[in-house]
């Protein structure tokens, strides 16, 4: 069977070109923009890769076209396809068909932390010797590619909110069904498909809608839009988690509710917390602790990895187990990744959609800075390239964002409804907005002094800008180390 894929290189349907060629299908796929390290992985896969969206890509036609979210009408594959009667299906509708249907299927939603807390608890899984299933939405370190078959009847999903497709606007997650589930957040997002954040509560209240009630639903305490979600109806069991929560809430909370997870973060910088599990009983005591210190900084990580723990826990991981392979945990690509260091100047990659998300990934390096008593600038460097961003719905928090950073650095799509000119002006930190990508490296080139951070944040390729400034950095890429 010849299956085709338009839009292969995002990263969930890149991670289904992988399912599939595991199952034994033959893969094709197009895309409009290949970059790594999705495209990278597939063609290690084998995986035959066509630039554009050319309907001679169709040609002779595949048994079946999975088409992606980010293509409409009038894109010509799409009208080909229809055209011509193919048979087509959505990216979710086929997962769902051919790898969930017979698994235990643990999915994490939420709008910020889904790729990473995918990724820590496909990794607990393994360590565990469950050998899970696993599609998480970006390539984890863990792990040689960002999907698999697995041996065992578990299978974690990244449960994503985002229709899926132009003929299926349901959010990708009502297809997936999972037995133990992870709401890690609530925020609005989407702006092009979402009219507001009640919008987004309702996808995520249907998904709930769809869960069997002898499984599992994990949410962090004080979530005021997920609270919501729930006083909307819930017939499946919860366990919430939280950070610093007081001890006699946390009792209060487990002898209702059964379990409440309770993280104690012993550093700013999140580097180091002990994970606390109050149990099920009238006086809601504490039965398990265990101390974390690991290579991943900021809160929003140990938030991550308090979900993960929970959830591995639901199908039989052991909390000690769960500490020892968080000790190894070695990140996902494109979160806060280290792409090199040139003359004491340090550059990361970080995949950014959303101010939330920016916010707590810089805070969290601004305190491993500070940690270090240094003098270390933090320059954050930011492409608003999701539909949201470039809306400018989060204008007024783009500043409170980047706060943490001592110098930030914008580029100006051309289709961005940003007000450029009120976020420099309002900006408490040196700020400064280019329209292209040589124009920020040239500044950074020009600006930058050793014991630099840059972080690049983008959820897009953003021009090659990684390999640029390194190599501007270094006069020549023999530099990289």
């Amino acid at each position: 069977m010849h299956i085709h894929i338009l839009g292969i290189c995002g990263t969930f349907m890149g991670s289904l070109a992988v399912l599939a060629k595991q199952l034994g299908y033959r893969v094709s796929g197009s895309d409009a923009d290949v970059y790594p390290p999705m495209s990278t992985q597939l063609e290690q896969q084998g995986i035959v890769l066509r630039e554009g969206y050319r309907p001679q890509h169709l040609q002779p036609p595949p048994d079946l076209v999975i088409i992606g979210n980010a293509l409409t009408r009038g894109n010509p594959a799409v009208e080909y396809v229809l055209d011509e009667g193919l048979n087509y299906t959505s990216g979710p509708q086929w997962l769902a068909q051919y790898v969930l249907h017979d698994k235990w299927v643990l999915g994490v939603a939420g709008t910020h932390g889904k790729t990473s807390t995918s990724a820590m608890l496909a990794w607990i899984l393994e360590y565990a010797e469950i050998k899970p299933g696993y599609l998480i939405g970006g390539v984890a370190n863990n792990f040689p590619q960002s999907a698999s078959i697995g041996e065992s009847p578990f299978f974690v999903v990244e449960a994503d909110e985002y229709d899926s497709a132009f003929f299926d606007k349901r959010s990708k997650f009502i297809h997936y069904s999972p037995r133990t589930t992870i709401l890690n957040n609530l925020e609005f997002d989407h702006a092009d498909i979402f009219e507001d954040l009640e919008a987004i509560e309702k996808q995520f209240h249907q998904m709930i809608r769809t869960l069997p009630g002898n499984g599992l639903i994990i949410f962090p305490h004080g979530d005021s839009a997920i609270e919501v979600v729930l006083r909307m109806g819930c017939w499946t069991r919860r366990q919430q988690f939280g950070i610093a929560v007081p001890d006699e809430i946390c009792k209060k909370l487990a002898a209702n509710g059964g379990v409440f997870w309770n993280a104690l973060v012993q550093d700013k910088q999140g580097s180091e917390f002990e994970v606390v599990k109050y149990g099920q009983g009238s006086t809601g005591e504490v039965i398990n602790r265990a101390m974390v210190s690991w290579n991943l900084t900021g809160i929003h990580n140990v938030r991550n990895a308090m979900a993960a723990v929970a959830a591995a826990h639901n199908v039989g991981v052991e909390v000690m187990t769960a500490r020892d392979a968080l000790l190894e945990f070695k990140g996902v690509k494109r979160r806060m990744e280290l792409r090199g260091t040139i003359e004491g100047i340090k550059v990361y990659d970080d995949f950014a959609h959303h101010p939330t998300a920016i916010k707590l990934t810089l805070q969290g390096l601004a305190n491993k800075l500070q940690a270090e008593a240094g003098d270390s600038r933090l320059i954050a460097v930011i492409e608003p390239r999701s539909n949201t961003m470039k809306l400018g719905v989060h204008q007024h928090e783009f500043n409170i964002a980047v706060q943490a950073a001592d110098l930030v650095v914008w580029f100006k799509p051309n289709d961005a409804k940003i007000d450029f000119v009120a976020l420099l002006a309002e900006s408490k930190a040196p700020s400064y907005a280019f329209s292209e990508v040589d124009q920020i490296v040239t500044f950074l080139e020009e600006s930058c002094q050793s014991g630099d951070h840059i972080v690049i944040m983008s959820n897009g390729g953003f021009g090659g800008i990684h390999e640029k400034l390194l190599k501007a950095l270094g006069h020549g890429p023999s530099l990289l180390t």
